[in-house]
């Protein structure tokens, strides 16, 4: 990538997101866009109307709380309890935040000091690169491999220096789609305890679980004092434009992250705050039929996928599924993801951008299924050309 004139040296590498980018490609070229990671249905009727009657009320259209309007604080506190049995203080241990993205840059920002390790898994999610160089701190990698994105415990206490302040964790994971398992998050816990690590816990994807269950690492003994749990309503209720999040965590370390977030947006989308307050009330049925839904989605293209002679590596949660372009005889994810659109009208994302190692994921294309059943059918079609 050709450097930018004025751009600071921390951004060098970072001008542009790979999402954006396919997205713009798939408009450009009339592609199915199962590149970037957004639904094309809105979320549910209860939650949008929320939102309009917070805008026709004349009481949620200016500036909101720095810390977020109480009903959404309280709100995220009876989710944390309702589903993950978490006591969370609602005025003291919550945050909201301009989606998740601000959660985590306000996060990195405000508890890394310059030359820092930050220790993350690797595909990372492309804002957590740009955060780190942004903070100046410094990004390290444990690798997640296929079929399974299974992690060598002794990989990951091995990458820990007298440096490491951060581990930055994400699960359900994107781009690969897995969940990390008990045992796992275990055996991250009990580095992060031994070497006194902060984690920063990226839990968007939690109720878009399939196979396997959600667990915040922020549950395991000794954790809760250390981790700062981050989520979003945008995937939860198909409203990724909205960009309202939250942070979680023990009042020191919300407090922390409150100094830095103050700073970026101050505040954000106030009737939209009303409306996922809203959401997070609804009955357990809504998110279990959205997991269904997804779910569904997901056989459907995976099955699809493999029907072109793609190796597909399932995901147990999120919106995507990886496959493995060597199969049908392609080694380079790039030139096949950039060719995609043109050849045969599909958009997806090449995973090597989130890779340090790239040798690791060069072959490595990621497909969204958080779309609709005939557009998922149509793309189908048109990827059988590629067999």
């Amino acid at each position: 990538m050709a450097r930018l004139p004025y751009l600071s040296s921390r951004l060098q590498g970072y001008q542009s997101t790979i999402f954006a980018e396919m997205s713009a490609l798939a408009v450009r070229t009339g592609a199915i866009n199962l590149g970037q990671g957004f639904p094309d249905t809105d979320g549910p009727t209860e939650v949008l109307e929320a939102a309009v009657a917070a805008i026709r009320s004349g009481t949620a259209n200016q500036y909101p709380p720095g810390i977020g309007i109480a009903e959404l604080r309280h709100a995220v506190a009876r989710h944390q309890k309702r589903f993950w049995g978490m006591d969370v203080d609602p005025d003291s241990e919550v945050l909201i935040t301009a989606g998740a993205s601000e959660a985590l840059a306000a996060s990195i920002l405000a508890l890394t000091e310059v030359g820092d390790d930050v220790l993350t898994f690797e595909p990372w999610y492309d804002l957590y690169g740009a955060v780190i160089s942004m903070a100046g701190a410094v990004r390290k990698v444990v690798t997640l491999r296929p079929p399974d994105y299974g992690f060598d415990p002794d990989e990951l206490a091995a990458a820990v220096t007298p440096r490491t302040r951060m581990l930055v964790l994400n699960s359900p994971h994107n781009p690969t789609g897995k969940v990390f398992s008990r045992a796992e998050l275990e055996a991250i816990a009990a580095v992060a305890i031994e070497r006194d690590l902060i984690v920063v816990t990226d839990e968007v994807y939690e109720h878009l679980v399939f196979d396997g269950e959600h667990i915040p690492i922020a549950t395991l003994p000794g954790m809760a004092d250390r981790t700062v749990t981050i989520s979003s309503g945008g995937k939860t209720f198909a409203v990724t434009g909205w960009k309202i999040g939250w942070v979680c965590a023990r009042p020191e370390l919300v407090a922390a992250v409150r100094t830095a977030k103050q700073w970026l947006t101050y505040v954000s989308g106030g009737p939209f705050q009303h409306a996922i307050a809203a959401g997070l009330d609804l009955g357990d049925d809504y998110f279990t039929a959205q997991a269904e839904d997804l779910r569904a989605k997901r056989d459907r293209l995976s099955e699809g996928l493999r029907s072109t002679g793609l190796e597909v590596f399932e995901p147990s949660g999120t919106y995507f599924i990886t496959a493995d372009i060597r199969s049908i005889g392609h080694d380079d994810g790039i030139e096949f993801c950039w060719g995609l659109p043109d050849r045969i009208g599909v958009a997806a994302v090449p995973n090597v951008v989130m890779y340090d190692n790239v040798h690791e994921g060069r072959h490595l294309v990621r497909f969204a299924f958080c779309k609709q059943h005939d557009v998922l059918d149509a793309a189908i079609e048109r990827l059988r050309i590629l067999s």
